[in-house]
């Protein structure tokens, strides 16, 4: 069974990535951090976003707890 993951959040701020990742899995809404080892590719500059990425089914819940939050997901 194939499950379809979307992008919550991209953003190059390490602490969104695990603020919104935290206040998610609070809310039983399991998520997919991506891109978090490009630091070896950037020279841990900081420079290229990372993604999160929730189920397909989780994506209104999920944006709803972030805009709840006050972290703006841009997409």
């Amino acid at each position: 069974m194939s499950v379809i993951m979307k992008e919550l959040l991209r953003s190059s701020d390490p602490t969104v990535i695990a603020f919104a990742s935290a206040l998610l899995e609070g809310e039983d809404i399991p998520v997919f951090p991506m891109d978090v080892h490009m630091s070896i590719l950037e020279g841990s500059l900081g420079i290229l976003p990372r993604r999160l990425m929730v189920r397909d089914q989780d994506l209104w819940r999920a944006r709803i707890v972030l805009r709840d939050n006050d972290i703006p997901t841009g997409l």
